[in-house]
C-alpha cells in the first residue's frame, strides 16, 4: 500500500492510479478508474468503473462519480466519464456516466462542483463552470465554458447555457439560455448581461458595448427573433461574439429564454 492511500481505501487492482494520488479513509476506487497525478480523493468518495478523472483534482468526502446513468433506458453498456484536470468536486456531488446515445458525459477543466449538486447521463460541462450548491442538472444538458449556475437550480434535459452566462440561484432553467446573460424570474427570462462575469474575465467596455447592441435589437426591438436576427446580420460583422450569439439562437433545439 502507498503511503499517501489510506489503510481502509478500498482499490481495485484493475485500476490505474498515479503514485502521486492521495486517497482517504473508506474511499473506494473501482475497476476501469483511471485517476491522474496530483488528485486528492477524500474520505468515503467512490470512483466507479469506466471513470476517468485528470491531473491535480480534489474529490471532496462523499463524493459518487461514474456511477450508471439514472435512465430507464440504460441496458449496461460500458459508456465513460471523463473529468479533466484541476476541477473541485465537493461534498455528495453526484455525476452519471453516459449512455448509448453519446456514450460518455464530460467535464472539462478548472470547474467547481460544489456540495451535492447532480450532473446526470451525457452532459457536457466546458471549462471553468462554477455549479453552486445542489444544481441538478438532468440528462444531456450542455453548458458551455466560464458559465455560472446558482444554487438550487434544476436544469431541464437537452438544455445549453451559453459561455459566461449565469443563472441566479432558485430559478428552474427550462429553455436555452444564450451567452453573456444573466438570467433569472420565474419562468426564467433574460435579465441583462452578466456584467460581473464579464468584467472579472477581461472584456473590454467596446466588447460589452457590442453585446449590449446585439441584445438589445434581440430582447428589445420587438421584433420577432427572425427578424430580430436578420437586421443583426445586415448591421454587424457576423465575427466574434456576433457569430457566436446568432449562431446559438439559430441552433437552439428548445428554444431560448424571452424578456
Amino acid at each position: 500500500m502507498q503511503p499517501n492511500i489510506h489503510s481502509t481505501a478500498i482499490i481495485s487492482p484493475e485500476s490505474a492510479i498515479d503514485s502521486t494520488v492521495t486517497v482517504g479513509p473508506y474511499a473506494i476506487i473501482d475497476e476501469k478508474a483511471v485517476i491522474g497525478g496530483g488528485t486528492v480523493i477524500g474520505p468515503c468518495a467512490h470512483v466507479f468503473p469506466f471513470t476517468q478523472i485528470g491531473k491535480n483534482c480534489r474529490l471532496h468526502d462523499g463524493c459518487a462519480l461514474g456511477n450508471i446513468p439514472q435512465d430507464l433506458k440504460f441496458g449496461h453498456e460500458q459508456t465513460r466519464l471523463i473529468i479533466g484536470d484541476q476541477n473541485v468536486i465537493r461534498e455528495f456531488v453526484t455525476v452519471n456516466r453516459g449512455t448509448s446515445a453519446t456514450g460518455e458525459t464530460v467535464i472539462g477543466r478548472h470547474c467547481l462542483l460544489m456540495a451535492y449538486a447532480h450532473v446526470a447521463h451525457d452532459c457536457r460541462i466546458g471549462d471553468h463552470v462554477v455549479l453552486a450548491n445542489a444544481v441538478q442538472l438532468a440528462g444531456h444538458v450542455i453548458i458551455d465554458d466560464f458559465a455560472g449556475v446558482g444554487g438550487m437550480v434544476p436544469v431541464h434535459q437537452f438544455v445549453r447555457i451559453g459561455k459566461y452566462a449565469f443563472i441566479g440561484g432558485g430559478y428552474r432553467v427550462a429553455k436555452d439560455v444564450p451567452p453573456y446573460v444573466l438570467a433569472a424570474g420565474e419562468p426564467l427570462r433574460f435579465a441583462g448581461l452578466n456584467y460581473t462575469g464579464l468584467k472579472r474575465n477581461g472584456f473590454t467596455a467596446d466588447q460589452i458595448r457590442l453585446i449590449e447592441k446585439i441584445y438589445f435589437i434581440i430582447y428589445q426591438s420587438r421584433l420577432y427573433t427572425a427578424a430580430a436576427l436578420t437586421r443583426i446580420r445586415e448591421s454587424f460583422d457576423l465575427t466574434g461574439v456576433v457569430s457566436e450569439i446568432v449562431s446559438f439562437f439559430e441552433n437552439s433545439d428548445r428554444g431560448v429564454i424571452r424578456r
